[in-house]
């Protein structure tokens, strides 16, 4: 699963920050809950528009960019 079919970046969908694809859903949002201390499946009820396979790969991308980047 490539990155441009989980998030994009569309400056007329909340001001061009990156949201889950056909969702108004930031990402950030998902990395919000989960440094609060909630869940995954706390933040998938939450937003229900947003499948745990997208949250996932969004997950799973952030990882590998940290990982590459120490």
């Amino acid at each position: 699963m490539n990155m441009e079919s989980v998030i994009v970046r569309d400056l007329e969908v909340m001001h061009g920050e990156p949201v889950f694809r056909g969702t108004r859903v930031l990402v950030q949002t998902l990395f919000e809950y989960l440094e609060s201390g909630e869940t995954l499946e706390t933040f998938l009820e939450g937003f229900p528009t947003v499948s745990r396979e997208n949250a996932i790969a969004a997950l799973e991308e952030a990882r590998k960019l940290l990982v590459s980047a120490a």
